[in-house]
């Protein structure tokens, strides 16, 4: 019984001794860390692929409807082309930075000049809101959303290097560059070069492996050999659909032969 009372009593006294000590402690303002950060669980910004280039025709009270195109880029900037259907002159575009608010839900374009406008950021689509930042609804709801381009990774962000156009191989001449083409996924955009010009122009990925090449420009340098980059950039201006390997690709009008091929640099370019 008595060495059950010294236990006790040791064990009161050391119970008593941490409490002091730990308020001791405190007010002495030792630092004593208390996490009351709850952590954050995925959102838009954090679990979606959202960059990239979405497209719709929003509602107008006095056109008939407003053709939208906007362009989120994973720096943080916008692009956005808007035009007023059956208005003169109506086609206006303007670019800018964009925020995201505190859960990454939204996204508020806010251009170089003009209001901000603010957008919920879903699965493949923008959602345009009203003022408020609530989503508009009624009748009109399903037109208040804009869609996001599809995208291949197999095809996009990557250096394809031309090695035969309409059958015939492609060799590098004396002074000519070697002939490429790269599509960036973020814009939707094409570039490359022909063996003598630099090239450029909008393209869009449609379901079952077709595309759709928009106008394409060039510089207008002239070179000795000018024949590979004529039938290269007509070649982009037929074709409507592609097919891609482990490390080539293939473009084509409707069932045809492929009417050019690639191969991939073995330097991918950093995404």
């Amino acid at each position: 019984m008595k060495k059950v009372l010294i236990l006790l009593s040791m064990a009161i006294f050391i119970a008593s001794s941490i409490s002091c000590s730990s308020e001791k402690s405190i007010e002495q303002g030792e630092s004593v860390e208390i996490s009351s950060s709850i952590p954050l669980g995925d959102n838009s910004q954090t679990s979606l692929d959202w960059k990239g280039v979405y497209k719709g025709t929003l509602p107008c009270a006095d056109c008939e409807g407003i053709e939208t195109t906007i362009i989120l880029k994973s720096d943080d900037t916008f692009r956005r082309s808007l035009n007023y259907l059956g208005k003169e002159n109506g086609v206006f575009s303007d670019e800018g930075a964009f925020k995201w608010n505190e859960n990454g839900s939204k996204v508020s374009l806010q251009p170089e000049e003009g209001d901000s406008q603010l957008y919920l950021v879903g699965e493949n689509a923008l959602y345009h809101l009203d003022k408020q930042g609530n989503r508009i609804t009624g009748d009109l709801e399903d037109k208040y959303r804009l869609l996001k381009n599809l995208t291949d990774p197999r095809l996009e962000d990557k250096k394809w290097v031309l090695e035969e156009v309409r059958g015939v191989p492609v060799t590098k001449g004396q002074g000519l560059k070697e002939a490429f083409i790269l599509f960036e996924m973020e814009t939707a955009s094409f570039n490359g070069n022909g063996s003598c010009n630099n090239f450029f122009g909008p393209y869009e990925l449609l379901e079952g492996n077709k595309i759709a090449f928009g106008n394409t420009a060039s510089t207008m340098m002239a070179c000795l050999d000018m024949q590979v980059e004529k039938e290269f950039l007509e070649v982009l201006r037929m074709v409507d659909n592609y097919s891609v390997g482990d490390s080539t690709l293939s473009i084509q009008k409707a069932k045809m032969a492929p009417l050019a091929r690639f191969t991939l640099e073995k330097q991918e370019l950093p995404k």
